[in-house]
C-alpha cells in the first residue's frame, strides 16, 4: 500500500488534511461550548452568556461543514485519480506483456484485476486518508476534552480503549486470509462466466447447459460462503465496539450523577461527556469501515503489483540493431522452442530461409506447431535455443516496436475491434485514405458485402466482430493486414472460412502488393498453399520437409499423406 500512497499528490493531500483538522478542531470543540452555556448561561440564567455562545456554536458548525465539504472533495478527487492511473497502468503492462505473461495471469484474472482490484485499492486509499486520521483525532481528541471537563469522567474513556484495539486485531486477523480467498474465487467465478459466455454455442451444441451452470454455481456458493463468514466476522465489530460505549455512557451518567448530588459537578460537564462520548463512537465506527476494507485493500494491492511488477520475459536490447533497407530475407537457424512449464519441446531444430517475393507456406498436423512457429517471428515467445532472424538481424536484438512495424498479420481467430469498418482499418495503416483502404478491401473480396452496407466504411462493427460471418471477419482482418506496408506478412490459417473460391481469388488478388515482401501462410487446405515457393511440412514439432508442392508430392510421405487425405489420387496423379 506505501507504493500507492506515493502516487499520491503531496499538495492535495496536505491541504485535505488542513480541511479535514479544521472540521475536526469544529467537532471537539461544539460540546465544549454545549457544556459551557449550560453551566454558566442556563444555571445563572446570563442570557448574553448563552447568545454569544450559541453564535460560537453556530460559526463552529458552518466551519465544520466546510472543511467536511472540502476534505470530502480533494480526498475523494485524489482517490479516483489513482484508480484511473492503476487501470492505465495495469493495460498499459498488460499490453506490452508477451504470451507467456498473458498464459500466466489469464484474460479473466488479469480483468478482474483491472476492476475490482483497483476499486477496492481506490476505495481503501480514499477512507484510509480521511478516517485514519479523523478516527484517531476524535477518538482521542474526545478523550482530551473530557478531561479539560472532568479528569474522573475521562479515565473511564481511557479503560475502554485496550479492550476496543484488542477486539480490532483479533477480528482482522481471523478476516484478513478470508478476503484473500475471496479474490482468488472472484477470479475463478469470472473465469467460468467468461468462459460460459464465450462458449455459449457449444454448450448449446452438446446439451451441456445443466453441467456448466453446476460448474458455475459450484463456484459461486465457493464465493458465497467465504464472502459470509468473512463479512460475519466483520460484523461482530460493530456490536462489541456499540457495547463498550454504551457501558461507557452508563459508568459516566452514575459517576457524574454521584458527583451532581454532592455538588462536586456540574450538569452541563456530564452533557458535555456524554456528547464526547457519542464523538468517540463516531471516530470507533470510522476506524471499523477501515478495518473491513484493509484486507481486501491490502490484498487487491498485492494483485495489482504482482501485474506492475511482473518481470518481463521479452525486453528489447540496450543496444538496438537497424536491419536496414537491403532486400528483406527471414531465417529460422536451429530453431529450439517449448512454452513454459512444457517437458516436450513444440519446435525442434528448424532450419529454413524465406527470400524478398517469395511465399512460405507451412502445413503439418494438427498441434503440429505451425501457429507456434509464426509467433515467434513477432516475438510473442522467444526461441528456445538457435534464432530467428531478418536480413541477418536476430530480432531479440531489434527494437519491438522497429519489428512490429516489419511484420503484418492475420491473426488465426480473426480479431476485430468495437468500433467501425474503418477504425479497423486504420489500425492496419493510421494515415490511409478511404482508396487505399477499398483498394485493400478489394484485395480480400470484402468490398463485395461492406460496399452494400448503408454507411460503407463508417459501418457499426460490434464487439469481436459479432454482426459479420466468420468469412466476412476473415477478409476484413486480411484486409487489414494487406493495408499495411510492411516486409512480412502473415497469414495465419486466415483462409479456412473462406469458399475455395473466394480462397483462390484473394490469393490471386494479393499477389501484386506482396511481389516485394516475405509471405508467410499457415494453412490446413493443401490448395490453399499449392502455389507457395516453399512449403515447409511440420510434423509434432519437426521439419519433416521443405520444397514446392510438386517436389514434397513425389519425395516427402508426411505431405504425401496430407495431400492424399484431401484430394482424390487421380487427382493428385
Amino acid at each position: 500500500m506505501l507504493k500507492m500512497i506515493k502516487r499520491l499528490s503531496p499538495v492535495a493531500v496536505s491541504a485535505a488534511i488542513v480541511f479535514l483538522l479544521v472540521q475536526v478542531a469544529c467537532l471537539l470543540y461544539l460540546p465544549y461550548v454545549t457544556a459551557d452555556i449550560v453551566n454558566k448561561g442556563l444555571m445563572t440564567g446570563d442570557i448574553s452568556h448563552i447568545w454569544a455562545k450559541g453564535f460560537l456554536m453556530i460559526a463552529l458548525s458552518v466551519c465544520g461543514l466546510v472543511g467536511a465539504l472540502l476534505n470530502t472533495l480533494i480526498f475523494s478527487n485524489v482517490s479516483y485519480k489513482l484508480g484511473g492511473q492503476l487501470r492505465g497502468d495495469i493495460y498499459r503492462k498488460a499490453m506490452s506483456f508477451s504470451k507467456h505473461e498473458f498464459d500466466k495471469f489469464g484474460a479473466s484474472s488479469l480483468m478482474t484485476r483491472n476492476t475490482n482490484d483497483v476499486m477496492q485499492v481506490q476505495n481503501l486509499v480514499e477512507m484510509a486518508m480521511k478516517f485514519l486520521i479523523l478516527s484517531p483525532l476524535l477518538l482521542f481528541g474526545g478523550i482530551a476534552m473530557t478531561y479539560l471537563l472532568s479528569p474522573k469522567l475521562s479515565l473511564v474513556f481511557l479503560g475502554t480503549v485496550p479492550f476496543l484495539v484488542v477486539a480490532a486485531l483479533v477480528i482482522y486477523y481471523f478476516a484478513s486470509p478470508l478476503y484473500a480467498k475471496m479474490q482468488k474465487k472472484l477470479d475463478s467465478l469470472n473465469l467460468f462466466f467468461r468462459e460460459g459466455l464465450t462458449g455459449v454455442k457449444v454448450i448449446r451444441a452438446f446439451s451441456k447447459e445443466q453441467k456448466e451452470y453446476e460448474k458455475y454455481k459450484s463456484a459461486n456458493q465457493e464465493y458465497t460462503r467465504t464472502s459470509i463468514t468473512a463479512a460475519t466476522i466483520m460484523g461482530v465489530f460493530s456490536p462489541i465496539i456499540t457495547m463498550i460505549i454504551s457501558l461507557s455512557t452508563i459508568l459516566i451518567v452514575w459517576i457524574g450523577g454521584n458527583s451532581v448530588e454532592v455538588g462536586a459537578m456540574e450538569i452541563g460537564t456530564i452533557m458535555g461527556a456524554i456528547s464526547y462520548s457519542v464523538q468517540i463512537v463516531m471516530g470507533f465506527g470510522m476506524l471499523t469501515s477501515v478495518i473491513l476494507a484493509v484486507p481486501r485493500g491490502q490484498i487487491s494491492a498485492a494483485r495489482i503489483h504482482e501485474v506492475l511488477n511482473m518481470p518481463m520475459t521479452i525486453n528489447d536490447p540496450k543496444h538496438a540493431i537497424n536491419v536496414g533497407n537491403m532486400k528483406t530475407t527471414l531465417n529460422f537457424e536451429n530453431v529450439d522452442f517449448r512454452y513454459h512449464g512444457a517437458e516436450k519441446k513444440t519446435l525442434e531444430s528448424i532450419n529454413l530461409t524465406v527470400k524478398q517475393g517469395q511465399t512460405l507456406a507451412v502445413i503439418g498436423n494438427t498441434g503440429g506447431g505451425k501457429t507456434s512457429l509464426v509467433n515467434l517471428i513477432s516475438r510473442l515467445y522467444d526461441v528456445e535455443k538457435g534464432s530467428v532472424r531478418i536480413n541477418d538481424t536476430d530480432i531479440r536484438d531489434m527494437e519491438q516496436e522497429t519489428l512490429h512495424d516489419l511484420v503484418s498479420l492475420s491473426p488465426q481467430k480473426s480479431a476485430l475491434f468495437w468500433g467501425t469498418i474503418r477504425s479497423n482499418m486504420l489500425m492496419g495503416k493510421s494515415d490511409a485514405t478511404d482508396n487505399e483502404i477499398w483498394a485493400a478491401l478489394e484485395m480480400a473480396k470484402a468490398t463485395e458485402f461492406v460496399s452494400i452496407l448503408p454507411k460503407g466504411l463508417d459501418s457499426v462493427v460490434d464487439k469481436s466482430g459479432g454482426n459479420f460471418s466468420g468469412g466476412q471477419k476473415q477478409r476484413l482482418c486480411i484486409a487489414r493486414a494487406l493495408l499495411k506496408d510492411a516486409s512480412i506478412y502473415i497469414f495465419d490459417d486466415s483462409f479456412s472460412a473462406l469458399d475455395f473460391k473466394t480462397d483462390a481469388a484473394v490469393r490471386m488478388a494479393m499477389k501484386e502488393k506482396l511481389t516485394s515482401a516475405v509471405t508467410i501462410v499457415v494453412a490446413q487446405r493443401v490448395s490453399t498453399i499449392i502455389d507457395a515457393d516453399l512449403i515447409a511440412v511440420l510434423d509434432n514439432g519437426k521439419l519433416a520437409g521443405l520444397g514446392t508442392h510438386k517436389q514434397l508430392s513425389t519425395s516427402n510421405a508426411v505431405y504425401r499423406e496430407i495431400v492424399e487425405s484431401q484430394f482424390y489420387k487421380e487427382v493428385v496423379a
